[in-house]
């Protein structure tokens, strides 16, 4: 099996981390997170905001807004300008941040046994489809996913049981990578590819 591209792999310490928990003879292929287009508008309000902020500031310290209602000056103010720092600071850390730290704590994680959807940080929650349980493999994008070569993995496990792994990137590799996992798969696992467990939900797990 090839080694992954740049776009998949993560830092060291995801992994690390990660090793702890694999099952016995278990390796780690791939550790990537969702697609970071998903950061382009907070990136564009993390901009925008703090110089909207900046400007509307100097335009109640230059009088503007004293022009505009001359019953407000001295307190009045320091307290306007002081609304427009804790509007742009309420923007950035009801908005940007839990956006951000979102994208951050998911990981969809690829090893030779199971695929693994992590996300949270504090409350941490995964899903997990064993390689052995998949009937099925599918990607769908749209015309931008297509674009920026990114997608969501559909893994069918049987029994209305599996797992998507939405907005993966270089979602073609990470997919080749999938399947030569499951092509590689042991001859003696108790059911093999193409095939469902006979227990429903035997080939997915929620944590």
């Amino acid at each position: 099996m090839g080694l992954p591209s740049t776009a998949l792999t993560s830092r060291g310490p995801a992994k690390a981390v990660m090793r702890k928990e694999l099952l016995p003879g278990e390796q780690v292929i791939v550790v990537t997170r969702p697609q970071p287009r998903v950061l382009f508008v907070p990136a564009v309000v993390f901009i925008v905001v703090p110089a909207l902020a900046a400007f509307g500031s100097a335009w109640i310290i230059r009088g503007g807004l004293s022009a505009l209602a001359p019953a407000i000056t001295g307190e009045g103010t320091f307290w306007a300008v002081a609304g427009c720092v804790l509007a742009g600071l309420w923007i950035l850390l009801g908005y940007c941040l839990p956006r951000v730290l979102r994208w951050q704590t998911t990981r969809y994680i690829l090893t030779s046994q199971r695929v693994l959807a992590r996300y949270g940080m504090l409350r941490r929650r995964d899903r997990q489809v064993f390689l052995a349980s998949v009937r099925n493999v599918t990607i769908s994008q749209s015309m931008l996913q297509r674009m920026l070569r990114s997608g969501n993995i559909s893994l069918d496990a049987g029994h209305h049981f599996g797992n998507v792994l939405k907005d993966v990137p270089e979602v073609a590799t990470f997919h080749r990578f999938l399947l030569d996992a499951l092509d590689e798969l042991p001859d003696d696992e108790p059911f093999g590819f193409g095939q469902a467990p006979d227990e429903p939900g035997a080939g997915f797990r929620g944590m």
